[in-house]
């Protein structure tokens, strides 16, 4: 897989950084109104710079971009809220999603471009499409789990036991929404999951990136029967293509991984075994995420330390990246030097050695 360099390296701050360090309000304008999308995304760039822009962040500062969504913040709600999930926007956090709890499996395909959720974000776009003659970035388009939990609460896993060929239905039908949605994104902005992990804008083709948090709640045997197909379908027909699982066992879902003909892109989340990954995904890049709860208690030495170990790990530096995702604001500036200083001196070693 070709990359942009090596090591790709990326940091997210969760909401409450941004609202204490740049005067960041999530409220529903931050998502949808298109001067405060342009006027936020570039204070963010800014504020980035004025912190790491010796690290390359904030290298698009003093840009008005047409940014269709949220690049600097981790924030899966729009997909569930034209669903038809209530949704609250609030100063100091990303949106809160509340289940559902549809009364039933059923769903109607076409509903959610015709909600009013979906009519916001297309009023966005065109918007900024008027202005700037073109549109970047994409939306967090989540996951088939994570979505048909947000439906249907967790009563879905009493449906996985009493009504299987309806989960398996439903499932399907979510994929179909989900492709439909970020297929569509993509065509017009040219990437569909740098919202997902920015991580993946270092790669020189958009990766189709297919969330997977709640996967840490099922059983491999579950994800074979009811997931995994959608996965190898996507996998051939989206190319690259890649799994977010943030959860802590990635390693657990290895061997049903591996039977995924093109899994371009793992992002593996704290706690994974990144050496039992790797020998049974020996071609994948995988993205390894630090935990914020825990580097906010490193020292830098700590840090530094803790990278070098995982991507020894990972055993292929050209197949690897790292990344922290939703650092909060009590993380110090200094902690998030060291994640860059960190690649930077690996980076300069694989150079000597070369």
């Amino acid at each position: 897989m070709e990359l942009d360099k090596i090591l790709p390296v990326e940091v997210v701050f969760a909401a409450d950084w941004w609202h204490a360090h740049g005067g960041i309000s999530f409220d529903r304008d931050f998502f949808f109104h298109p001067l405060r999308r342009v006027e936020d995304e570039r204070k963010m760039e800014q504020a980035l710079y004025e912190r790491w822009g010796a690290f390359g962040l904030g290298a698009e500062r003093g840009q008005d971009l047409p940014l269709v969504g949220a690049t600097h913040l981790a924030a899966g709600f729009l997909i569930p809220e034209m669903l038809g999930c209530g949704v609250d926007y609030v100063e100091d956090g990303p949106p809160l999603v509340h289940p559902a709890k549809v009364p039933s499996l059923e769903m109607d395909e076409d509903a959610p471009f015709n909600s009013e959720a979906f009519r916001r974000f297309e009023h966005l776009t065109e918007a900024l499409k008027t202005r700037y003659g073109y549109l970047r970035g994409d939306v967090n388009w989540g996951g088939i789990l994570n979505v048909a939990l947000d439906l249907r609460g967790q009563d879905l896993f009493l449906d996985m036991a009493d009504q299987r060929t309806e989960v398996r239905n439903c499932l399907a039908k979510i994929g179909r929404v989900l492709d439909r949605f970020a297929s569509g994104v993509q065509e017009v902005t040219g990437t569909s999951s740098i919202s997902v992990n920015r991580n993946v804008r270092h790669l020189c083709s958009p990766v189709f990136l297919h969330s997977e948090c709640s996967h840490t709640m099922i059983s491999q045997e579950d994800y074979e029967d009811l997931l995994l197909p959608v996965d190898i379908e996507w996998s051939c027909r989206h190319r690259p293509f890649g799994i977010h699982f943030c959860g802590a066992d990635p390693h657990r879902f290895a061997e049903s991984f591996a039977k995924i003909p093109h899994l371009d892109f793992l992002d593996v989340g704290w706690g994974g075994d990144v050496r039992e990954l790797r020998r049974h995904l020996p071609d994948t890049f995988l993205n390894i995420r630090l935990n914020p709860a825990t580097v906010v208690h490193q020292t830098e030495n700590e840090i530094r330390q803790t990278i070098r170990r995982l991507v020894a790990d990972s055993g292929d530096p050209a197949l690897t990246g790292v990344c922290c995702i939703n650092l909060d604001k009590t993380v110090a500036d200094a902690q998030v030097s060291a994640i860059f200083q960190a690649v930077e001196e690996l980076r300069m070693e694989m150079r000597a050695n070369d």
